[in-house]
């Protein structure tokens, strides 16, 4: 088969690795891919807002399944025009990928099918955004209504920063026309993980349970941004509580976006909140997580090629994937800067050392080379240090030894991936 993977970063090389290894691959393209992707798949330079001739260069070569990995060309409506020139897609068109593309949607589309959300208000202006934040009282949360780049959501934890939370989505239009509208909704007190299946429009299939760190320092503290860390297992979410999800959560939603004429087919992510009162949904996106994305390809044993194509075309050929026992942590190596003003441009070494590590696999989130052929930074998240291990802690011990060996000084990253979970399920390979 011939494949094409749109994307460029840690998240679509996680996925060419993965898609590389299925004996049905024949032919491997990434539009616009990255130095990393570079070694095992044709790089397309088309950007990925670039949806036409992305969809054009598809139907030239005559791709045989188009993967989707970040939500803007999901906006743009990347799959409708692929579908149009007949080439099949797993990722959802315009309308599906609305879930994550609105975030008042989406709270909207939870109320009207009772899906456990946050209590929540839809703000148009900076006054009453003000009045409905002061209702809820602090910390409250406020969400930029369109893609923001997982950087949208700001938590105001007294008047002072709901202040200046409201100056930049009003006064500064920091997030532009995708803050015309912003959610203000409760906070919810708990631990976040992410639940991603696999969606063919009718039929839901389950990844692993995994957490990320959206938070830029340890502790959880610091500014949101797109993900600093992650691991599978979750080490929070059990088999029960995983099956309620599934069938209180991701299958009641394919259904219902079904009925609204939105048949989703795609990666299907629910970013939940484990409160004392029990599982509630922060956000659905419509793709898949990085970079859960990373730890999930890692511990995944089926073929990921064949799921994907029968996801496309018809329905998957199994009722459930089947994963390692191992786990798989990612540390996130970072711009100075991130995520406000990346530093870019910075030589970043040989990185031979760092991946000869026992299990440990290195994805390229925001790398280029310069004009002297060297690979340097380009992006705010830059490196995706990855390492399987018989238990949590193995898996991160493995991965921050190997993130010591990338010789780049200035590179940022957390010291606390997963610590709060070892210690709280002692031995750390709890799902």
């Amino acid at each position: 088969m011939r494949v094409l993977v749109i994307g460029g970063g840690g998240r679509e090389h996680a996925l060419c690795w993965k898609l590389r290894q299925s004996p049905l691959l024949e032919e491997l393209y990434c539009a616009p891919g990255n130095p990393g992707i570079a070694e095992i798949a044709d790089l397309v330079p088309r950007s990925v807002d670039e949806v036409l001739e992305i969809a054009d260069f598809a139907a030239s070569v005559r791709i045989d399944l188009a993967v989707v990995g970040p939500e803007l060309p999901l906006a743009l409506g990347i799959a409708d025009e692929l579908e149009m020139r007949g080439v099949p897609v797993f990722g959802p068109r315009q309308a599906a990928a609305e879930i994550e593309g609105s975030k008042v949607f989406a709270k909207e589309f939870m109320a009207r099918h009772g899906i456990p959300t946050a209590a929540f208000e839809i703000a148009h202006d900076e006054a009453s955004a003000r009045a409905a934040a002061r209702r809820f009282g602090f910390p409250v949360v406020l969400k930029a209504d369109g893609l923001a780049a997982g950087k949208g959501v700001i938590l105001p934890t007294d008047e002072a920063e709901l202040e200046a939370a409201l100056s930049l989505f009003f006064g500064e239009r920091r997030f532009g026309s995708a803050a015309n509208r912003i959610v203000v909704e409760e906070w919810l007190a708990g631990e976040e993980v992410s639940f991603i299946a696999l969606a063919d429009g009718e039929n839901v299939l389950p990844l692993a349970p995994s957490k990320d760190y959206k938070r830029l320092r340890d502790g959880d503290l610091g500014p949101n941004t797109g993900g600093m860390g992650a691991h599978s297992p979750a080490g929070i979410m059990g088999p029960e509580s995983a099956s309620w999800v599934l069938e209180r959560v991701m299958r009641p939603v394919v259904t219902a976006l079904a009925r609204e004429n939105r048949a989703f087919r795609g990666f299907l992510y629910a970013g939940l909140m484990l409160t004392p009162a029990g599982l509630r949904v922060l956000e659905f996106n419509a793709r898949l997580g990085d970079p859960e994305g990373q730890v999930l390809m890692l511990r995944l044993e089926d073929d990921l090629l064949e799921l994907l194509a029968a996801g496309a075309t018809g329905r998957f050929p199994a009722s459930r994937l089947r994963f390692r026992k191992e786990a798989a942590a990612c540390l996130v190596l970072a711009s100075p800067g991130y995520p406000e003003q990346p530093l870019t441009g910075e030589p970043l070494g040989d990185l031979a050392a760092a991946r000869a590590d026992e299990g440990v696999e290195i994805f390229h989130a925001g790398t280029a080379r310069d004009a002297e052929g060297r690979l340097v930074s380009a992006g705010g998240r830059v490196l995706d240090v990855c390492a399987t291990g018989a238990g949590l802690s193995e898996a991160l011990r493995r991965a921050y030894a190997a993130a010591a060996k990338v010789e780049w000084p200035a590179k940022v990253l957390r010291r606390d991936i997963g610590r709060r979970i070892l210690a709280a399920t002692a031995s750390g390979d709890e799902g």
